[in-house]
């Protein structure tokens, strides 16, 4: 009875304990994490982690998730699970500033409608007409909104920048200011619409309106704007020393810088001048700016790319129409950093007599690439795209070099300043009496995004204009538009989310699986051509004999014959044969390691489970016994 009671007893004070411990960990390990996936995939950036810290005012995040989509689509249920789990961590960090909220938009509720105002997307699920979302909309206390309308695993490397994007742009919803310095005529040319030859506004400055605040910034500009965020030099020719200098100093007071350098503007020497005739001097660089700050510029090369040149219009005499005209070509693939949060949708990037970006000997800064030419690519003399060149020839004096070349990076690091004193000014013109004090050199890594070709820009190399019954509708064939848009909208997020880039996903694959997948792949098809050669070598000579053709031919097949059609016909099986054993070898290592996988599962865990049982009993019973005697 009294070793009852004690058993009793014990069971309850284990309970309580338990429980205690359950109390405290609520009370005081509520907000602990640990993260133990390979990379991190639930670990806050340092970024993520001081924009929610300087959070001054409550976001609220609202999730839409229908669940019918993970019920159809297992990774959009997969995907939603972490989607949850980074929200909450954000909102754990934020201590009460960021708040979340769940919904489950079931169809024709009032749930779905607000998902709908929200400007969340719906995608049809079934054939029936039902929709589901799986979407975020973010409001701050002015009730202004931003929105991620569909969240697809497709993008989940990104999922961290989107999200901080998001809370970002809600603590600080007034559009951001974008200055625009350009000799080109982005704002369109009064001179040609007047007669009728066009000279419309760009598409890809009025794509920069739909997002920000677009500010234009004169050639001879001697301060840029405080107000404005980052500053856009586009084709900037002709710059003077005080205007040189104020781009010089906007960027050491932590302004950030988007440069657009061209040896050959192409867009510019379609234009005429004043008088009528052709442009002749369309390049532009800053080479003092560069050289100070470690960027290296070459004017006087284009950049050509034969594996995706657009093919032209051939000069007359030419015994062809068209002909592959190498400066001018698309950049898609590998030619794109996937990896940075800009380039993550783009899919191709048109670019004509494209200059190379790279990194001055002995610079400390970074430079990481964004937009590259193949690893056939070559450089060509300036002089001979300019003044009617001729695309055969260009292309019969080609010859590869070797890749890739940059042609758009970021740029990150510490930089100096190109002046050591502000510049006298022209006779007749003042400084503003707000004029800021020169700075050496920046307080930290400045981030510049810097481009070797400003035809990037041009309507020409990535849309086209239809008309549509009597309207204008603008179809584009490259991300040039989107790619500006982007490199500017992360350089107003300013250095945190700029320092964001793709992480992992939540679908590792299985490695060994995939290495074992290759070897075997590899093998068999080594195996497979020589039997498959051997197949159809043996099927021609007994196709041969059928016919009596050959060497052999006679009316009536002999018995010679009969018994070499014997011959090839079992070594016709015999071959196939072999075909199918290679094939079984190509799964045979694959499906042991499956099986064993499936008897760890199944049985390992139990029988270790059984094992620790059965010593923990022996231990017990030896300890009554020896406290017996």
């Amino acid at each position: 009875m009294h070793r009852l009671w004690s058993s009793v007893i014990g069971v309850v004070a284990v309970a309580a304990i338990l429980i205690g411990v359950n109390l405290l960990a609520d009370r005081f390990l509520a907000n602990a994490r640990l993260d133990l996936t390979q990379q991190h995939l639930y670990t806050l950036s340092p970024g993520t982690k001081r924009i929610i810290a300087s959070l001054k005012e409550p976001v609220t995040l609202r999730l839409f998730y229908s669940p019918a989509l993970g019920a159809a689509a297992p990774s959009y249920g997969a995907y939603a699970d972490r989607v949850r789990e980074m929200l909450r961590e954000y909102a754990s960090l934020s201590h009460g500033r960021i708040r979340l909220q769940f919904f489950d938009p079931e169809p024709f509720s009032d749930t779905e409608d607000r998902a709908v105002a929200y400007g969340l997307q719906a995608v049809p699920l079934t054939g029936n007409g039902d929709q589901v979302f799986f979407g975020i909309a973010g409001t701050n206390l002015l009730d202004d909104q931003r929105s991620l309308p569909f969240l697809n695993p497709d993008r989940e490397r990104f999922l961290e920048y989107d999200l901080t994007k998001l809370v970002y742009d809600l603590a600080n919803a007034k559009r951001p200011v974008v200055g625009v310095m350009s000799s080109l005529p982005l704002d369109g040319n009064p001179r040609l619409m007047m007669t009728g030859r066009g000279g419309a506004p760009w598409v890809s400055l009025m794509e920069l309106r739909q997002n920000f605040d677009v500010k234009p910034v004169g050639l001879d500009a001697t301060v840029i704007d405080p107000s404005i965020k980052v500053l856009l030099v586009a084709q900037a020719q002709g710059l003077r020393e005080p205007t040189l200098y104020a781009i010089d100093q906007f960027v050491m007071r932590g302004g950030k810088l988007m440069v657009m350098v061209d040896p050959q503007s192409e867009a510019e020497a379609s234009e005429p001048d004043p008088s009528g005739m052709p442009n002749k001097n369309t390049s532009s660089n800053l080479p003092k700016l560069f050289d100070a700050w470690g960027i290296a510029f070459a004017p006087n090369e284009v950049v050509g790319d034969p594996a995706n040149a657009w093919r032209v219009r051939a000069n007359e005499g030419d015994r062809v129409s068209a002909v592959d005209y190498v400066p001018w070509f698309n950049i898609r693939g590998d030619g794109i950093a996937h990896d940075d949060p800009a380039m993550a949708d783009i899919t191709q990037v048109s670019v004509a007599a494209a200059g190379v970006i790279g990194k001055k000997a002995g610079a400390t800064i970074t430079l990481t690439p964004l937009l590259s030419s193949g690893k056939d690519s070559g450089l060509i003399p300036v002089e001979k795209v300019r003044d009617f060149p001729d695309p055969g020839k260009i292309l019969a004096d080609f010859k590869p070099q070797g890749g890739p070349r940059v042609i758009a990076a970021r740029v990150h690091g510490v930089l100096k300043s190109a002046f050591s004193a502000p510049p006298a000014l022209p006779r007749g013109q003042e400084r503003p009496p707000d004029f800021p004090a020169y700075k050496a050199q920046t307080d930290g890594p400045a981030n510049l995004v810097v481009v070797g070709d400003s035809d990037i820009l041009a309507d020409r190399f990535w849309v086209r204009v239809q008309d549509f019954f009597g309207q204008k509708q603008v179809v584009p064939f490259s991300d040039n538009g989107a790619f500006v848009a982007n490199a500017i909208g992360t350089l107003t997020g300013g250095d945190d989310l700029i320092g964001l880039r793709g992480r992992g996903v939540t679908a590792r694959p299985f490695t060994l699986v995939d290495d074992m997948q290759r070897q075997a792949q590899a093998q068999y098809q080594q195996t497979e051509k020589v039997l498959q050669a051997h197949l159809e070598e043996t099927q021609k000579k007994l196709a041969d004999l059928r016919s009596g053709k050959g060497d052999q031919a006679k009316v009536v097949i002999t018995a010679e014959q009969r018994a070499a059609i014997d011959d090839l016909q079992h070594e016709l099986l015999t071959t196939r044969g072999k075909l199918r054993a290679v094939q079984f070898e190509l799964r045979r290592d694959i499906d042991r390691l499956e099986t064993w996988l499936r008897l760890f599962n199944i049985a390992f865990v139990p029988v270790v489970l059984a094992v620790l049982a059965i010593g923990l009993g022996i231990a017990r019973r030896r300890r009554r016994t020896r406290a017996r005697a």
